[in-house]
């Protein structure tokens, strides 16, 4: 799979070892920075990790900052996208198969080191369940067509 991965420099440090799982996977990286622990604006990143899966050049995408908040809320503002912060596995699973996330997001500060592979592997590999989940993702997706109102929620 082609993966796009984007951190600030508060989740450099996290890039990095995500890189090297999934590399280790077998998956094709494309790497969008940064790649230093030098103050950067996490915006920059995060668009671009979500324009890559929207754009489909990439599969997935993972989006790296100190919280996850702000990647996540980045990400989100790009049409197509479904960006789910994961802090621990069952959150990664959740956020697949009922959210159907394309972008997961990570939180250098909160998510457990000795968990990032679980999470990862919950991520790629959960189905989107569908069924009564649908209908909600539908509604998400209405709402970045501009078709949402009072009379459609």
């Amino acid at each position: 799979m082609k993966i796009a991965i984007g951190c600030d420099h508060a989740g450099y440090e996290f890039k990095e070892k995500v890189k090297e799982i999934l590399s280790g996977w077998g998956h094709e990286i494309t790497d969008f920075g940064t790649n230093s622990k030098e103050s950067v604006d996490y915006p920059d990143f995060g668009l671009k990790v979500a324009l890559a899966v929207a754009g489909g050049e990439a599969d997935w995408g993972v989006a790296i900052c100190w919280t996850g908040n702000g990647m996540t809320i980045t990400a989100n503002k790009i049409r197509g996208i479904r960006a789910g912060l994961a802090l621990n596995p069952e959150m990664a699973y959740l956020t697949r198969a009922h959210n159907d996330a394309n972008v997961l997001t990570l939180a250098q500060k909160y998510t457990p080191e000795g968990q990032l592979e679980e999470i990862l592997k919950n991520f790629l590999e959960t189905p989107f369940e569908g069924g009564r989940h649908l209908p909600r993702v539908n509604k998400i997706r209405a709402a970045e067509e501009g078709l949402a109102s009072e009379e459609t929620v």
